[in-house]
């Protein structure tokens, strides 16, 4: 058939793999390949990393966690997570969340609709140019997330 679109396979390891603030970001789809319905991520957290309180204006931002000990924020509500949990933060909701434990926090985040993925394609460094270790988070990477979150309608409070 001309036009219907093709499977996508991504064995582990594969994807499109960012650095943001010492984390790493792996995309197994992103919008181009879902007509923008939404992107998917595989995210690894080192511990006690943090993602800051933020509002997506945008997308909303779901999470299912399979590794670690996460806590989330979201709205009023804190919540401790754990491998199996699943979160959803509609879109305008206020959330936050962080790498609890001792080790390395793996979780896959989704996000409808997609664009969220070419903000941390803009924010980030790609993968393929830091080997072996994970990058120091410089002040200059604080700043860069800072000013590039509000081109993609996310509020960091």
């Amino acid at each position: 058939m001309i036009g219907k679109p093709a499977g996508i396979l991504q064995k582990p390891g594969q994807g499109l793999s960012y650095w943001l603030l010492g984390d790493l970001y792996t995309y197994k789809i992103v919008g181009q390949d879902t007509n923008q319905a939404y992107a998917l991520c595989e995210i690894i957290m080192k511990p006690q990393s943090e993602v800051p309180p933020h509002i997506h204006s945008h997308e909303a931002e779901a999470f299912y966690i399979q590794e670690g000990e996460m806590e989330f924020q979201l709205g009023e509500k804190i919540i401790v997570a754990t491998p199996g949990t699943f979160l959803h933060s509609p879109q305008g909701e206020l959330h936050r969340f962080k790498n609890i434990g001792s080790k390395p926090a793996k979780f896959l985040s989704w996000v409808t609709p997609a664009g969220f993925e070419n903000f941390i394609r803009e924010a980030g460094v790609p993968a393929s140019e830091i080997e072996d270790k994970i990058p120091e988070v410089t002040s200059e990477d604080i700043e860069k997330v800072m000013a590039t979150a509000s081109k993609y309608g996310i509020k960091i409070i």
